[in-house]
């Protein structure tokens, strides 16, 4: 049972750190959500390896999805329950892309993001760097076995927001980005970031 659980911390970036752009085509991945109520969700996540799709306004995920449906060959259905302290139930098995790419035309709008994967010290993060109605949007986390304790934060971070349900994809799925982008900066410049406490001790780059 331990196994189903998902234990990260997520962050906040202003900017894409571009010297982790290796030149690959990063991970393109296409989500649509059948469930996203007070934390609990059912996903179908489509994946590719092999193409480059810039993110912007104009990157949507259907017709993504469309134009270069051979190329998504890795796809999830995946239940998720409510994020508390960085700990989430999460229990994700592999079905057939093509039945996965028909579920997503017939859901709800999706999320399209490219991710971005980096070994920095004693963690593997992952940067995702979202595309239409999240545009502009960019996160990263960093997933462990156990609570992610004791973390070096990289300096491309600029405030933790593991604790902010709006930063999730489910709750990008109910409330885009674009819809309270405003606000969040407004925020950051009223309050400062912030770094959880709750985590042992943080040490920044």
């Amino acid at each position: 049972m331990s196994d189903d659980f998902q234990y990260e911390r997520r962050f906040f970036c202003r900017e894409f750190p571009v010297e982790y752009d290796d030149g690959d085509a990063p991970t393109l991945i296409v989500q649509s959500y059948f469930v996203h109520q007070d934390g609990f969700a059912l996903r179908i996540r489509l994946r590719s390896r092999d193409i480059r799709v810039p993110m912007g306004p104009q990157a949507d995920g259907l017709t993504t999805l469309m134009q270069y449906r051979e190329h998504f060959s890795e796809a999830f259905v995946t239940v998720q329950g409510n994020a508390v302290g960085g700990t989430r139930y999460e229990a994700e098995r592999t079905i057939d892309a093509n039945i996965a790419i028909e579920l997503v035309l017939r859901g709800g709008t999706p999320i399209i993001k490219n991710r971005y994967s980096v070994w920095l010290g004693e963690d593997g993060w992952e940067i995702d760097v979202f595309g239409a109605n999240n545009s502009g949007l960019i996160l990263a986390q960093v997933e462990r076995s156990s609570p992610v304790t004791n973390l070096t934060i990289p300096s491309f971070c600029t405030a933790e927001v593991t604790e902010d349900q709006r930063f999730y994809n489910d709750g990008l799925a109910s409330k885009p980005f674009i819809t309270w982008r405003d606000d969040y900066y407004e925020e950051l410049e009223r309050y400062g970031a912030h770094f959880s406490q709750l985590f042992g001790r943080n040490r920044m780059e």
